[in-house]
């Protein structure tokens, strides 16, 4: 079953965007300037994103001077893998058994 963590994740990165960044920084931990120069995104528009990211807890920020450092959480993905992987399991299971509910 999936809780609602994981679809406020699922959410998070539903949006093409903040699916790039997630990408980005999976590669590497990134500033916000970094990520405009790689998206092409306005810095403000890239601030709400990475916001709704850090809030659905697949980023965390890093302080570092005047900037701020975005680094991916990745247990935060891997446990929506599992997920998803565990929902295929059980689909797997029920068409192998063919189960089906009878329509009233």
């Amino acid at each position: 079953m999936l809780t609602s963590v994981d679809t406020e994740v699922i959410r998070a990165l539903a949006d093409p965007l903040r699916l790039r960044i997630v990408e980005l920084l999976a590669v590497e931990t990134l500033c916000t300037t970094h990520l405009v120069e790689e998206t092409g995104a306005r810095q403000t528009n890239l601030s709400n994103h990475l916001r709704v990211l850090r809030e659905a807890g697949v980023v965390e920020t890093e302080p570092c001077g005047r900037f701020t450092y975005y680094k991916l959480r990745p247990e935060v993905i891997e446990g929506m893998a599992g997920a998803f992987t565990r929902l295929a399991a059980t689909a797997r299971t029920t068409a192998a058994a063919d189960r089906k509910r009878a329509c009233p």
